[in-house]
């Protein structure tokens, strides 16, 4: 399965709580209620850079599926993972929680420890080899 591309969040379901029970201090829990971030995914075989970007700050993550990784979470802590792939899913395992990453039609699904639903809309594509750019007009141009 290819997950390239751009993606932004459009829905968020029990945020908050999951926040809190992962230890998220709490003025993290009350910005980030308010944000829709922005996930870039580059794929090069089993090898992954993702790119989460929020008006606050973008946070890069890297791993190789199948071999252990250090990842930053959201509340920002640097934890310990393996990705592995199964029927078509990513799966992160932490010590904290678990994430099951999956492409369902023209959405990218992710659910993390069965307490946060997050929807990606349709990607915006590109091709993996070249960098990317994209110009989003701002109010008043």
């Amino acid at each position: 399965m290819d997950f390239s591309g751009t993606w932004k969040v459009y829905s968020e379901e029990n945020l908050e709580e999951f926040l809190k029970v992962i230890g998220a201090p709490e003025l993290l829990v009350k910005m980030r209620k308010d944000v829709k971030p922005e996930l870039v995914i580059e794929q090069n075989g089993r090898d992954f850079t993702c790119t989460i970007k929020t008006p606050f700050c973008s946070r890069v993550n890297c791993f190789t599926v199948g071999k252990e990784s250090e990842i930053c979470a959201l509340d920002g802590r640097k934890v310990k993972c393996t990705v592995r792939e199964e029927d078509g899913k990513l799966i992160c395992e932490t010590s904290k929680f678990t994430s099951v990453r999956e492409i369902q039609g023209d959405e990218m699904i992710d659910s993390v420890s069965g307490l946060l639903l997050v929807r990606f809309p349709t990607r915006s594509r590109f091709p993996a080899d070249r960098p990317h750019w994209r110009h989003e007009a701002s109010d008043g141009s």
